[in-house]
């Protein structure tokens, strides 16, 4: 069931803060293909050292999940996200489209 203050948690995380953009590429991305944190970086030409940070910040809104211990870590997105989606893809579109007005 969706929770009705995800919108407000999802405009937080994404479009009221500096590394929203790359929050999303790395929601986007492991929602297709569940990845470690080298993975990520590379497929997203990022510092390990942001993609930890920032897959730290989503763990702890319980936007994704990890299964595994140290390097062998791989990141899902949460059932949370999962059953707010359609309330991620309207922040997203919007943050998309105000981010390409720049």
């Amino acid at each position: 069931m969706p929770d009705p203050h995800s919108e407000k948690l999802l405009w937080y995380l994404f479009g009221g803060s500096r590394g929203g953009i790359n929050r999303m590429r790395i929601i986007d991305l492991i929602k297709e293909q569940p990845s470690n944190t080298n993975q990520i970086a590379e497929f997203l030409k990022m510092d390990y050292k942001s993609v930890q940070h920032h897959l730290i910040v989503l763990e702890k809104n319980n936007l994704i999940n990890k299964i595994g211990e140290k390097y062998g870590i791989v990141y899902f997105i949460s059932n949370y996200l999962e059953s707010n989606i359609e309330a991620y893809n309207k922040v997203k579109l919007k943050v998309d489209s105000k981010s390409k007005k720049k």
